[in-house]
């Protein structure tokens, strides 16, 4: 039997930007019919043309996507408002079909694409628990088994035999994820809707999914949460302008997404000394981020140390510099400022020439998201910046799934700029 629970083949999907419906209704027929003279002869007067050009524009939303997901994966879906995330979700779901190519699921699926998607808004918040069961084929026993953990999980307890067209949108959302992720699913398939909740909602789906996943369940999870999608997801694909950019580790494949084409990477170098920043006294001419084995990497995972590296130029010989570097997280807050303490040129003049300043950052310091390096340096006596350059180079962290960093166990939000690994001793004293 097929370990394979999704297959995508040369999926493709193509809408048509101001075209005429098909399926219009007759009323809608008529007056076209109707008001088509008018609006040819005022366009004729406008000096307009009649043709059909520009009225049909076709687009691809998707073209081409080819994938498969085993059972038991819990895979992301990455990519930029408008790549095709949710068209593709919605044509695994069933909810709309492809212009070409398939997708193909071995398996029950529960899907959370669209608040409220899947509920009859005249129908209470019960019946609908109960009908949204039936339609995944389970038994009404079934179902009872599974009601108080859903209204549990949902909070709408008081709300429940209400119908839920009147329910807030928290409330839909609250009650469509809890109905989506209890019901037993095989295939659980869910989009950026959780942004619709509150942080502690977030947290408790972030923890569900996490659970389903450990069950050996099928998760297909689209979030623009970047530490979301590293924690749950040992596998990310990277969509792009409708077609399958990179599909890999869920840390290569979102340190890519962040990183190239969205702003800087992890090397930066100013080959030409006329066009490198500087002043009178130094000027830089690279930054580079480095794994302890000197590979230049622009992900590294929250428990390995890594280096930041500065190469600049003595220009004129006489003067005391102070390289430093500032690390700011994606938010733009500092996070902190290092000055070099190498105390073979502490206040010690520099010659003329080319110098290489490095520090390395312990792993289990950095708190997980993207940091970005602003390499400096200034002179001494007197003090003037030579060189300050504001993220010039930028790496992205990644928490472990190991349970062996700062976060242990918990699967949710972490704030603060730092995580250290703190040393902890837990005393007992049986009754």
């Amino acid at each position: 039997m097929s370990d394979i629970a999704i297959r995508v083949e040369n999926l493709s999907k193509q809408y048509r930007i101001g075209a005429h419906q098909k399926n219009r209704n007759l009323r809608e027929a008529l007056r076209d019919a109707f008001t088509a003279p008018f609006r040819r002869a005022g366009k004729l007067l406008r000096g307009q043309a009649t043709g059909a050009a520009g009225l049909d524009e076709a687009i691809w939303a998707l073209k081409d996507v080819s994938f498969e997901v085993k059972q038991g994966e819990v895979v992301g879906i990455i990519g930029r408002n408008g790549a095709g995330k949710s068209t593709l979700l919605k044509i695994i779901s069933r909810i709309t079909e492809p212009t070409e190519g398939f997708a193909e699921m071995r398996g029950r699926m529960g899907s959370l694409l669209e608040v409220g998607t899947g509920f009859h808004p005249e129908l209470t918040g019960r019946e609908n628990i109960y009908l949204n069961g039936a339609i995944l084929g389970m038994k009404k026993s079934q179902i009872r088994q599974r009601f108080d953990e859903i209204v549990a999980f949902s909070e709408v307890d008081k709300f429940i035999d209400t119908p839920v067209k009147h329910y807030s949108s928290g409330m839909y959302l609250r009650l469509a994820f809890a109905v989506a992720a209890h019901l037993d699913p095989e295939i659980l398939v869910v989009d950026e809707v959780l942004a619709v909740g509150d942080n502690a909602f977030q947290k408790k789906c972030l923890n569900k999914m996490q659970d389903i996943g450990q069950e050996g369940r099928t998760v297909l999870f689209v979030s623009h949460n970047m530490p979301a999608i590293t924690r749950l997801c040992k596998r990310a694909i990277l969509i792009n302008e409708g077609t399958v950019s990179l599909d890999g580790p869920s840390q290569q494949v979102v340190g890519s997404y962040l990183i190239n084409g969205n702003g800087p990477k992890a090397v930066r170098e100013w080959p030409i000394a006329k066009e490198a920043p500087g002043g009178d006294v130094a000027r830089l001419r690279g930054v580079r981020v480095k794994t302890e084995n000197g590979r230049i990497t622009d992900v590294v995972d929250i428990r390995d140390p890594v280096l930041i590296e500065m190469e600049y130029e003595a220009i004129k010989p006489g003067y005391v510099l102070l390289p430093h570097f500032e690390l700011f997280n994606g938010e733009g807050a500092p996070i902190f400022i290092s000055l070099d303490q190498d105390t073979d040129w502490r206040g010690r003049p520099r010659p003329l020439g080319k110098y290489i300043s490095s520090t390395w950052i312990p792993g289990n310091l950095l708190s997980e998201g993207m940091v970005f390096v602003e390499p400096a340096n200034a002179t001494l006596e007197p003090t003037i910046t030579q060189y300050c350059v504001r993220d010039a180079v930028a790496f992205q962290v990644v928490d472990s799934h190991d349970g062996n960093s700062a976060r242990g166990d918990w699967v949710g939000d972490l704030p603060g700029i730092v995580r250290p690994l703190l040393k902890w001793e837990t005393k007992y004293f049986p009754v």
